[in-house]
């Protein structure tokens, strides 16, 4: 089990500190503990994801491997924000296979991709439904970022959200600004 040895910093992480888990977002570090495991003693980070109420582990040695990463600087939460104002890139492929690629971005932990994947999947008040589907991957990637943003920015999530959400509307195409173009383009729903 894990031994009283306590160490507060490693490979350039700290006990209290906010870091990105890939496939599970923005997490704490809990803890640096040392434990014994089939003969072998493993230094691990202790992560807890409260939003999610659960603990992950993750061996020193598998840090890089797993994506493990510092939060944004806020030069890069700018460059997302700015990406979320660009215009939509929406393939013409199967939505199965869209699908796929909005998870493997979300679950990438890169900021920008996650940000693109915000953009792509946003839907105005004036644009059609999204499907279910649709609706779960937009608002799966929209947590991961707002949960960045908010602790980097020092925000509410609900401040995060506005933010995010305000730099969307700043985008073409969308509620006044796609009225103000007024080129009778009709978008595609999209939602196969």
């Amino acid at each position: 089990m894990a031994k009283a040895k306590k160490v507060s910093q490693r490979q350039g992480y700290k006990v209290k500190e906010y870091v990105v888990y890939p496939s599970h977002g923005v997490g704490q570090i809990m803890d640096i503990e040392t434990q014994e495991v089939a003969g072998f003693e493993l230094e691990l980070f202790v992560l807890n994801f409260e939003k999610d109420k659960m603990t992950v582990r993750v061996p020193m040695a598998k840090v890089e491997a797993s994506g493990m990463r510092k939060l944004a600087d806020d030069k890069l939460i700018q460059k997302a924000l700015k990406t979320l104002q660009g215009r939509a890139r929406v393939k013409r492929t199967m939505w199965s296979r869209r699908a796929q690629e909005y998870d493997a971005k979300i679950n990438s932990g890169d900021l920008i991709q996650i940000a693109e994947v915000v953009r792509d999947l946003f839907r105005s008040e004036n644009q059609p439904e999204q499907s279910y589907s649709e609706r779960q991957l937009y608002e799966q990637a929209l947590d991961r970022m707002v949960r960045e943003v908010a602790v980097v920015e020092k925000l509410s999530e609900t401040e995060g959200i506005r933010l995010i959400e305000s730099n969307l509307a700043k985008g073409p195409r969308r509620g006044k600004a796609e009225e103000a173009e007024g080129d009778g383009d009709v978008k595609d729903a999209d939602a196969a």
